[in-house]
């Protein structure tokens, strides 16, 4: 209820939200479900669906979800809360009703991803464009890509990704798809960071279009493997003679998306750097139960979010049990609880002010229900 009031206020104010921050916003929280399940491809097997189309089914309720937020937001952009707020806050909770502080970790790691050989992506390419020329003599593109194609959640499909955006698609299979104008072409073969497509227009609306789509991805061989272990283990060795800092290493050597920040793996839910079990890959989780603040690991075998094998070297950089919350360590959970409740107080006063002037009808079913902000079934 109170969503929907926001909802209809966001409508009133013509409060806008961009393609770019709805489709930034979806990315964040499938990024956590994909750290949760290992990769991309165990999300597309969770769903029975191309990553394209789980995107499809959430993008308008995260729309609708960026709406009732900025309206939210604005209603508490203002409210702060002093440390003597902060102190009243703590000091009026009941000892035996103290928080419980969930544990925590903060890690950086160094990684190195294989480099796929030339003459395996070649050998891909020439499979794929075989394919190509099997369709464009007759044989079906659906038919096809349930024989051949390797993303599980479109080969079922006969590759059908439903209908997108140019912004869905990562650059190199947008810039190819969207200049397909017949849905008797094939495209030529194009590589992306998943491997290699050919793809074939279904329909178009307005901005948006519906294709199939052909994947084979390169596999890094043993040869690559044993490469990249060999570097991470004299990375490794430079480690233990401290004739280089892990910060540097990084620098050199780390070739991983964290290599942007010194290495230092990121909460992609919560925007910080503490993480929990659920937030990294199960090999990553079993070193770090190997280590204490300060240490980091021998070289391991590990994935990436896409499900790409990769070596990793990780440092625990803090480690906090669960623990009853106190001022001392914990003010800024504590500070963040005080400035909840002091918007929630803000809020509840608008909901009450907007009722006042608002036509609701609740179905008589509902109508015993405790509602948790205003006076909703008001005469």
């Amino acid at each position: 209820m109170f969503q929907k009031l926001l909802y209809l206020q966001a409508i009133y104010d013509s409060t806008e939200v961009t393609m770019k921050e709805v489709d930034t916003e979806l990315d964040r929280r499938l990024n956590v479900f994909i750290n949760q399940l290992g990769d991309e491809k165990a999300l597309e097997e969770f769903y029975g669906k191309s990553i394209l189309e789980i995107k499809n089914d959430f993008r308008d309720v995260i729309k609708e979800q960026l709406l009732t937020q900025k309206v939210q937001q604005g209603l508490t952009a203002e409210v702060k809360v002093t440390p003597s707020d902060v102190k009243a806050f703590f000091e009026d909770i009941p000892e035996d009703s103290l928080p419980m502080v969930e544990p925590y970790f903060e890690i950086s790691e160094i990684v190195i991803s294989p480099e796929i050989g030339k003459e395996e992506k070649d050998a891909v390419m020439e499979k794929l464009n075989d394919i190509r020329e099997r369709i464009i003599n007759g044989e079906s593109f659906a038919t096809m890509a349930i024989l051949y194609s390797e993303d599980p959640g479109s080969a079922t499909k006969g590759g059908e990704l439903g209908f997108v955006t140019r912004n869905d698609l990562v650059p190199e299979f947008a810039s190819v798809a969207f200049n397909l104008t017949s849905t008797e072409d094939v495209s030529i073969v194009v590589e992306t960071e998943y491997g290699f497509h050919i793809i074939q227009l279904i329909e178009k609306k307005g901005n948006m279009m519906n294709f199939r789509h052909i994947l084979l991805t390169p596999k890094i061989g043993v040869e690559e493997l044993e490469i990249a272990e060999k570097e991470m283990n004299e990375v490794y060795e430079l480690l233990k003679q401290d004739s280089i800092t892990f910060e540097k290493e990084v620098e050199e050597y780390s070739n991983g998306d964290s290599r942007f920040n010194s290495g230092k793996v990121m909460n992609p839910y919560y925007g910080n750097s503490k993480l929990s079990s659920d937030f990294v890959d199960p090999y990553t989780n079993k070193a770090i139960k190997k280590l204490q603040p300060g240490e980091y690991s021998e070289p391991f075998l590990s994935v990436n979010s896409k499900g790409a094998k990769v070596m990793k070297i990780i440092r625990l950089d803090v480690k906090v049990e669960s623990h009853i919350a106190n001022l001392k360590d914990d003010y800024q959970e504590i500070q963040q609880y005080a400035l909840e409740k002091e918007k929630q107080r803000v809020t509840e006063e608008w909901i009450n002010n907007k009722l006042e002037s608002t036509y609701i009808k609740i179905d008589d079913s509902y109508c015993n229900c405790n509602f948790k902000f205003g006076n909703w079934t008001k005469e």
